[in-house]
């Protein structure tokens, strides 16, 4: 008796390299604020946008990166915090 694998279906994301989008939810400083994705993982439903999602690394000093040190670096974001931006970003309420 041979196990099968079980396929699973994938849902298409919305987004796609290079689009435009807001962020809906998360941390203040970039809810509403449009930015340019540079990545995405579909595997994961994440995708990295450029200016969002900041995160801080510790680096080990090595021959490519002979400082080492603390480097800020954009992490992945759900997709479903994203949408598309088209033309004027809406008004937040604060």
């Amino acid at each position: 008796m041979k196990l099968q694998k079980k396929k699973t279906m994938r849902k298409a994301l919305h987004i796609k390299k290079g689009d435009l989008v807001l962020a809906i939810s998360g941390a203040d400083a970039d809810r509403g604020k449009p930015g340019k994705v540079l990545q995405v993982l579909p595997k994961q439903q994440k995708a990295i946008v450029e200016g969002y999602n900041y995160v801080k690394k510790h680096m080990r000093k090595t021959q490519d990166n002979p400082q080492g040190g603390i480097v800020e670096k954009e992490a992945p974001i759900h997709v479903s915090n994203l949408v598309k931006f088209k033309g004027e970003a809406p008004k937040t309420e604060n």
